[in-house]
């Protein structure tokens, strides 16, 4: 009908009649995704190349992949295999189901009986579809509200997403809304037989969300056939690829997985070698402190950079360092004045914190020795971790793992690693805190030792992050180690043996 129509295109654009043709690629082998699955999450364990160049700014943003098409058609099992024969870390899916608009009174009492339309768009928050989409291709960290079907509501806790190279975002109504659609760099259509459809969703609302056949079939007759044929069939011409039998068709999945690898190698980036050969010969940034190079200072680093140095002893004056590091960083925080009263009865002009908290993060595994200094000189911080390796065969930093406390965005942020020789490490692991919304002022980068072309790498690209060592050598050789350095302080201090391609500030090479 003529109302129909225009409804639709309320929703989405005009799409012309003619298609480029479309390139035909080999399929792919398959082959176990690189992931470590626990009772409570999954651990992405290939790594996560730089995703910004070396001015710290995102220069590649995460390829969206959209999966349309209607209730029940297999797109969550299309996701997954497109997931698993990708092979590449760092792939988030996102769900349409996530975010259902929160039902009024009235709305609730409609659901318990069968009578609101889930299959309408005005059931969906857009608004904050598109907000998480934009921010989540931007590279950032989300929080996706976490939906009850039994309840038709919205639990309290929210769940964190970050990291995405890829994110798949699937949905009976992904294309049925302009904006959303100007996000997607590929947009898939599965397309399953209506009956197929009707029994696996007969099938799932029974077993899996607790109603009734007769509801069930209430529902669908009422709201989901026609929303269907009025909302969702319609969008499958605006479809880059039409997947017949959904996860049937392994054809058209590793059609779709070579185009993703071909548009993944073309977004590749070098940070490493732009380091090396940035930013050098100026003046040390304003940012930098380094602590006073008094004799006892001077002799520490006697001692743990002497080769003959035993582990006990690298390690004592490794410790005591670290102790006079810290607290020359927490007097760099933010303090206001504070008048307390004496046990004699009389005022006392002091200072006092101006903060909310501190929270300590140490890039794994050499920066995690410095949490114990940082643990006792600040009572009740809290910790979090990141892991980030050199990849051996490009020599670019990777994100591994990242565990960061909750609510970090509000705190002052001490990042610490013991080296840092190119700065690629560092930077990385603060590029994950801005992701997170910690203010670039409010993090602390600590460090025993740096190369002078790691502190211009950071504060070029970072110029409001604080930079503190006890010690800055001038110069990397051709291997990124620094001169006349320390060695490799994760294996001198843990005593393991060091590979023979290590560099200063990727100490985890050898975990």
């Amino acid at each position: 009908s003529g109302s129909s129509a225009e409804s639709l295109d309320r929703l989405y654009p005009t799409v012309g009649s003619t298609k480029p043709p479309r390139k035909r690629t080999t399929s792919q082998c398959k082959s176990e995704p690189p992931l470590l699955r626990t009772s409570k999450r999954t651990i992405y364990t290939a790594g996560r190349p730089p995703w910004y160049n070396e001015h710290g700014t995102q220069s590649k943003e995460a390829f969206v992949i959209g999966l349309g098409g209607g209730s029940a058609s297999g797109k969550t099992t299309v996701a997954t295999m497109i997931i698993e024969a990708l092979d590449v870390p760092w792939v988030v899916l996102l769900s349409m189901d996530s975010f259902y608009k929160v039902l009024t009174k009235q709305q609730q009492e409609q659901a318990a009986s069968n009578d609101f339309n889930f299959d309408h768009p005005d059931a969906f928050d857009f608004d904050l579809i598109i907000a998480t989409l934009k921010k989540l291709k931007q590279g950032k960290s989300v929080k996706i509200p976490i939906y009850d079907f039994t309840t038709h509501s919205r639990k309290k806790e929210w769940k964190t997403l970050y990291g995405a190279n890829v994110i798949i975002f699937e949905g009976i109504m992904a294309f049925a809304d302009k904006e959303l659609l100007k996000l997607l760099d590929l947009k898939i259509f599965v397309d399953t037989d209506s009956d197929i459809r009707l029994v696996r969703r007969l099938r799932r609302d029974i077993s899996e969300r607790g109603r009734d056949i007769e509801g069930v079939i209430k529902q669908y007759n009422k709201f989901v056939k026609p929303a269907f044929d009025q909302y969702i069939q319609p969008t499958m011409r605006l479809a880059d690829i039409v997947v017949p039998r959904g996860s049937g068709n392994t054809v058209a999945i590793d059609l779709i997985v070579q185009h993703v690898h071909s548009q993944l190698e073309e977004r590749e980036l070098s940070v490493r070698a732009a380091l090396a050969s940035a930013h050098q010969c100026h003046p040390l940034p304003q940012t930098l402190s380094v602590l006073k190079s008094t004799p006892q200072v001077r002799g520490m680093h006697t001692i743990i950079r002497n080769k003959e140095t035993s582990r006990d002893e690298f390690i004592f004056y490794s410790k005591r360092l670290m102790r006079l590091l810290i607290e020359h960083a927490l007097s760099l925080l933010p303090f206001q004045s504070c008048t307390v009263q004496t046990p004699q009865g009389h005022d006392y002009e002091g200072r006092t914190y101006s903060g909310k908290q501190i929270t300590g993060v140490s890039i794994l595994r050499a920066g995690e020795t410095m949490e114990p200094a940082l643990r006792a000189v600040c009572k009740d911080v809290r910790i979090g971790t990141i892991l980030i390796q050199t990849n051996c065969n490009t020599g670019e930093p990777e994100l591994h793992y990242l565990r960061l406390p909750k609510d970090i965005s509000e705190d002052h942020v001490i990042l610490m690693d013991c080296t840092v020789s190119t700065g690629a490490a560092a930077m990385m692991a603060v590029r994950v805190l801005l992701d997170h919304d910690v203010p670039e002022d409010k993090i602390f980068l600590l460090s025993l030792l740096m190369a002078e072309m790691g502190v211009h790498s950071v504060a070029y690209a970072f110029p409001r992050v604080k930079i503190i060592t006890t010690a800055v050598d001038k110069k990397v050789n051709d291997l990124f180690r620094i001169i006349p350095g320390i060695g490799n302080f994760g294996d001198r201090y843990f005593g393991t043996d060091a590979p023979p391609d290590w560099s200063d500030d990727e100490d985890a090479l050898s975990t």
